[in-house]
This record gives C-alpha cells, sequence and structure tokens, in this order.
C-alpha cells in the first residue's frame, strides 16, 4: 500500500464568553433610552389617535345613513312607463281650509332659500299662482342630505313634491297664494336645466316701477330684445301666463257672441292668387311654376261667402302684411278676427253689431279674467278701460267731426286728409277729457282712403260707407260696406289701378247676385296690447314678427 500523509487540522478558534479583560459592557445610554421612550410614547399616541379616528368615522358612518334616500332625487326619464293615477293638486286651489291634508303638486322652483343645513324655502309657480314650500330636516323623515340636495336645485327646475297644507299665520307677500304654505315630505327632480338660465323668471317678472324706485337694490332690468330672444323663459312670467290667458279670452268672447249671433265660422285659404289690398304690402311666394301671395285678410273669401248665401261669417286667422314697418303697433303677422253679414237695410247694421260685440268682450274680460287683469297691473300700471254702456251708448263721430275737434285742440286743417297715428292718439286724449271714455267710433272715412270694395257714400261719391273703431287712441277695427253689384266693382277697381281680370272669379261672385253686405277686420294683439297698456305690440304676440324678427 501507498503511504499516506498524515494531514494535522488546527484547532477551532472560540470566542471567549466574557469580554476581554480590561473592558466593560454599559448597555444603551440615557439619550438612546429617552429616545426609544419618546419613539414608543409617539406610537402609543398614534394607535390612540387612530383608534380615536376610526371610532368617530364609525360614529359619523352611523349618523350620516340617509334614511330619507327614497323621499328625494332625480326621477327617471319619463317614458310613459308607469301610470298610478295619483291625484294631483293645483297650487291656485291651495286654500287655508285644507289645513292639514297632503297634496301631491308639480311646479317650477322659482326660487330657493337656505337657512344654514337644516332647513330650505321653496317658492313654487304654476303658472300665474305660486305657494311657499318649507322643507327642514325631520329625524327619519327628511335628512340633512335631503335638504342640501333641494336647496342645490337650480332655479326653473321643474319638481313633483308632496307635503302637508299648514294655514300660514301671516300673509307671504311673495307668493300669489300668501295664507297657507307646504310643509314637504317629498321632493323629486322631473326636469332640471341644461345650461344657464340667461335671466331670471323674477327679475323678467318685476315692475319697471319697482326698479326705478329701489335705490338700495340694483335690479337687473329686462329689456324687450332680450325677451323676446329668449321667449320661452320670458313667457313663464306670472305678467306672460296672464296676458296670454287674456288673449284666448278675447277669442273665446268673440267667438262666442258671433255664434249666439246666427254666425258661421269659415276657414279660408292664406295663398291667394291675388293681392286683396295693394301689390306694395302684400308677401310673395313660389308657387309651383308661379307665384302666390300670403293673404293680407280673409277679405275677398268672406264676401264670397256671403254670396254664397252664408248670411253672417267670421274667422279668426293670422293675416300677413310686407309692410316694412318698425312701429310699436304693427307687425308682419298678425291674428285676425274677422266677420262679414248680409244688411237688410243700411250698413250701421254691421257697425251697430259690432259696437256690441266690444262691449260684451269688455264687460266679460273684466267680470270674469279680473284676476289675470290685476296680474298683468303689476307690471303695467294702466287706468281701467273706460267705455260708454249706457242708454247714451257708444260715441260716435264723423271724420269731419274728429277732424274739427283736432282743428280745435290747435292741429293744422291741412295735414288732416288723412288722421295719422300722432293724431289718432292725440283724438284719443281730447275724446278722454271731453267724453270720458277710452272707446269710440269714427264713421265716412273719404272714400280715397278705404280700399277698392269700400260702398260710397249716396249723397257724396267722395265720402264711403266705412268705419274705424277706436281703443285708447289708437285704431283697432278697420270696416265698411262692400260694393256688391259687379258694374261698380269693377269701376272703383280700375280707378284704383287693379285689372278686373286678374280677380276674375271674385268679380264674377257677384255677378251671379249677392246681397248688401258689410263687415270689418279686428287685430287680436291690438285690442289686448290697449285693453291691457302693454305699449308694445310684441308684448301682445306669441312669438312676434316683425322686419327683423322671424325666429323661432
Amino acid at each position: 500500500m501507498a503511504d499516506t500523509a498524515e494531514i494535522k487540522v488546527p484547532a477551532a478558534e472560540t470566542v471567549p464568553e466574557t469580554a476581554p479583560e480590561g473592558t466593560e459592557d454599559k448597555g444603551p445610554s440615557k439619550n438612546e433610552l429617552k429616545k426609544r421612550a419618546k419613539e414608543a410614547e409617539k406610537a402609543k399616541k398614534a394607535a390612540e389617535k387612530a383608534a380615536k379616528q376610526a371610532e368617530l368615522a364609525a360614529q359619523k358612518a352611523a349618523a350620516d345613513v340617509d334614511y330619507a334616500a327614497e323621499f328625494y332625487g332625480k326621477e327617471p326619464l319619463n317614458q310613459s312607463q308607469s301610470r298610478p293615477r295619483r291625484q294631483r293638486t293645483q297650487i291656485a286651489s291651495l286654500n287655508p281650509n285644507m289645513d292639514g291634508e297632503n297634496v301631491l303638486i308639480r311646479a317650477r322652483v322659482q326660487t330657493s332659500r337656505a337657512q344654514g343645513n337644516k332647513m330650505v324655502f321653496l317658492n313654487l309657480r304654476q303658472r300665474i299662482d305660486s305657494v311657499q314650500a318649507l322643507l327642514t330636516v325631520t329625524p327619519e323623515k327628511v335628512s340633512k342630505q335631503m335638504v342640501k340636495w333641494a336647496a342645490s336645485l337650480q332655479d326653473e327646475s321643474i319638481v313633483l313634491v308632496e307635503g302637508i297644507v299648514k294655514k300660514s299665520p301671516e300673509v307671504i307677500k311673495s307668493a300669489s297664494v300668501g295664507d297657507v304654505e307646504l310643509h314637504l315630505s317629498k321632493i323629486f327632480l322631473v326636469s332640471g336645466l341644461d345650461g344657464r338660465l340667461p335671466f331670471t323668471v323674477e327679475d323678467a317678472n318685476r315692475p319697471e316701477s319697482e326698479i326705478a324706485s329701489n335705490e338700495e337694490v340694483q335690479y337687473k332690468r329686462v329689456l324687450l330684445e332680450t325677451r323676446l330672444d329668449n321667449r320661452v323663459i320670458d313667457l313663464r312670467t306670472q305678467t306672460n301666463q296672464a296676458v296670454f290667458k287674456l288673449q284666448s279670452a278675447i277669442g273665446h268672447l268673440f267667438r262666442d257672441y258671433l255664434d249666439n249671433e246666427g254666425f258661421l265660422e269659415i276657414h279660408s285659404p292664406k295663398l291667394q292668387g291675388a293681392a286683396t289690398e295693394s301689390g306694395a304690402s302684400v308677401f310673395k311666394v313660389s308657387y309651383f311654376k308661379g307665384g302666390a301671395f300670403l293673404a293680407q285678410s280673409p277679405q275677398l273669401a268672406k264676401q264670397m261667402a256671403i254670396a254664397a248665401d252664408f248670411e253672417r261669417v267670421y274667422e279668426i286667422g293670422p293675416v300677413f302684411r310686407a309692410e316694412n314697418s318698425n312701429t310699436h303697433r304693427h307687425m308682419t303677422e298678425f291674428m285676425g278676427l274677422d266677420l262679414e253679414m248680409a244688411i237688410e237695410e243700411h250698413y250701421h247694421e254691421v257697425m251697430e253689431l259690432i259696437d256690441d260685440l266690444f262691449k260684451n268682450m269688455f264687460r266679460g274680460l273684466q267680470e270674469k279674467y279680473k284676476n289675470e287683469i290685476e296680474v298683468v297691473r303689476k307690471a303695467f300700471p294702466a287706468d281701467e278701460f273706460k267705455w260708454r254702456d249706457g242708454p247714451e251708448g257708444t260715441l260716435k263721430l264723423s271724420f269731419r267731426e274728429a277732424v274739427d275737434l283736432l282743428v280745435a285742440d290747435g292741429v293744422s286743417r291741412e295735414v288732416l286728409d288723412d288722421i295719422d297715428t300722432e293724431n289718432e292718439k292725440r283724438l284719443g286724449r281730447i275724446v278722454k277729457a271731453k267724453y270720458d271714455t277710452d272707446y269710440f267710433i269714427i264713421d265716412k272715412f273719404p272714400m280715397a282712403l278705404r280700399p277698392f270694395y269700400t260702398m260710397p257714400d249716396p249723397e257724396d261719391p267722395t265720402v264711403s260707407n266705412s268705419y274705424d273703431f277706436f281703443m285708447r287712441g289708437e285704431e283697432i277695427l278697420s270696416g265698411a260696406q262692400r260694393i256688391h253689384d259687379p258694374t261698380l266693382l269693377i269701376e272703383k277697381m280700375k280707378e284704383k289701378g287693379i285689372e278686373p281680370e286678374s280677380m276674375k272669379s271674385y268679380v264674377d261672385a257677384f255677378r251671379m247676385g249677392c246681397p248688401p253686405h258689410g263687415g270689418g277686420g279686428i287685430g287680436l294683439e291690438r285690442v289686448l296690447m290697449l285693453f291691457l297698456k302693454l305699449n308694445n305690440i310684441r308684448r301682445a304676440s306669441l312669438f312676434p314678427r316683425d322686419p327683423k324678427r322671424l325666429e323661432p
């Protein structure tokens, strides 16, 4: 065997269990101990703070549980998915006798005012009526979250609210229904706003007199042009809601009176092959390969209906005038209230019937719509409209008598071949001062001032059997006896430069025999403007049309 070498492994080095001789184990220094103690104390406080915060958060979370979540919020889009048939209440019907009753109302939020984080006042509006509503934190019923959400609703939002009617201890002046208020328990958003309001309805509804007289508060004045540019918002004001309710009433009163007098309502075409007045004031439109005109009035159709033995007819419909007029009382499209009737003996039969029609209309407005008239007067203060309604009857002047009154007041006779707008108003002031009436009639106008179809006076061919009716010194109806004889009609057409062949069907109607007849045309918006003294006809038109406005 081979020899093996002997391997020697050195002994492992050992660490002494005790410190080497001459050294001493002193441990952490005092500073280190203090530092460690501070850190321990800090950690302890942090843990205690975290525990406290967790406890508070848990308590807050418990307190913030929205127990009213089902009583408010945005409603789903109404796609007619259900019909529970719940009874709704109108604000106008609310009264102190309903104290304690639970009601459901859909309305607009006109204004809102939060009182801290536990209460909010809402002014809710329906048309011309408004009521104050109150939402206040109530355990298990109305939460803080609910109040905060209600206070955040934009003005003009549409809401569905439920609440209790409460008799108010004192009249609430900011609401039209001021003897009660609503204590709400539920409120849901039906329709919100997508954008900012151009002006508030409250500003638009504020009377000019209040703006001018209040020096302490700088109210915003909403100009007419701004209103018309944002007509939908403007129409929401209580003033405009009342104005257009009264406009509707005039139409109803006109129709009801004439129905009772044996008139038949007709509907004439608004596209015509010839102008009824003068070519300068008609709108020409393309009509297939030719042209047509928008009707200036239903005049031709009314007369042809009389020739067709309809005896008495009326129409409510649009009238178009292409006059480039930008006055306070003219529009390019307005609503005409027209009537025509056969006469037995004298054209004053027509004039007197129209007179009775107007007085019936005035009485109806003042007796049945006092509330609406009062609402409008807050924004447009005016004296109550006056007319003579006794044995003395309506004031009737001949054209010559009207001229004499103006001359006596200082107007030169030389400028009174026609009574222009300025002198109409002057005459109205003279008549009001002398006869105490806002309503009168002028008869026997010069023939030169009337259309071709007007019947001449039998004794003076320069004078016509025609009349105008006036309110507050402005003309609101023009009417006359019409020519029913074809030979005379053709003669007068030629005198006015109208070619009879261009209106052959109209002339032919009289060749077949037509009774004597007369009528008149009333401008609906002008009657409304003058009755309420709105000062501008555009305020009496839903969406006015004039040379500068064709929107929407």
